[in-house]
């Protein structure tokens, strides 16, 4: 008889990832409604920074600790591609740079790389639907890492319009997405597509591998 342990720590991992990402969102709107990501022009963003990049500091931490959370990665990835798509709402950075919102170095690459990324997410869950062995190629692996480069570059650029850097930007800078709703965005948003694109490449590795291993046996 197979025990039920496995299944039970499985459950309750996956329940407490669901409500740690409840959190997670609800924190970073209070803390945006209370003006905590807002700093001086002249000072580095460090709140927005620290907010992209804890959170994913805390998913390798748990990836490379728990068995349990590396096993509720192994989900649908072409789900978790297809997911991706809403990137193509990278389109309002352009609109908001057209209305004197957003400055146009950080508009532009981060509206264009985002587009890239999620008008090509639909036809890479398809390819993953209709050959499971996609994963193992090298397209899907250099889309994630495309993927993860464009949101390192938006958030970057983010962070050197935001006005510390003199001469970089004229009087329109990134200051809006340290206010609600768009602080959501670097606090939240490009953290979970950056984890989604990690699961794909943690995937991706494994599967890999798992090929390798099989491989000397095809000749036996």
């Amino acid at each position: 008889m197979t025990s039920s342990k496995p299944i039970e720590n499985h459950t309750r991992v996956k329940l407490f990832v669901t409500v740690a990402l409840a959190i997670w969102l609800a924190l970073v709107f209070l803390l945006g409604a209370n003006g905590a990501f807002i700093r001086p022009p002249e000072i580095p963003p460090l709140p927005i920074l620290l907010g992209a990049t804890a959170p994913l500091l805390m998913f390798v931490v748990a990836y490379l600790k728990s068995d349990a959370f590396r096993a509720i990665l192994a989900a649908d990835l072409s789900l978790l591609t297809a997911i991706q798509a809403w990137r193509a709402g990278g389109l309002g950075f352009l609109a908001l740079y057209v209305h004197g919102i957003l400055p146009g170095l950080f508009a532009w690459p981060a509206g264009i790389g985002d587009i890239a990324i999620g008008i090509t997410a639909p036809w890479v869950a398809l390819a993953l639907i209709r050959k499971p062995s996609f994963v193992n190629s090298c397209q899907f692996v250099i889309w994630n890492l495309l993927g993860i480069l464009d949101l390192v570059v938006a958030v970057s650029l983010g962070a050197l319009s935001s006005g510390f850097v003199a001469g970089l930007v004229g009087s329109v800078t990134t200051a809006p997405m340290a206010q609600l709703p768009l602080v959501l965005i670097p606090a939240y948003f490009v953290p979970l597509f950056i984890m989604l694109h990690l699961t794909a490449l943690f995937q991706a590795g494994k599967d890999i591998k798992s090929s390798i291993r099989r491989r000397p046996d095809s000749y036996e």
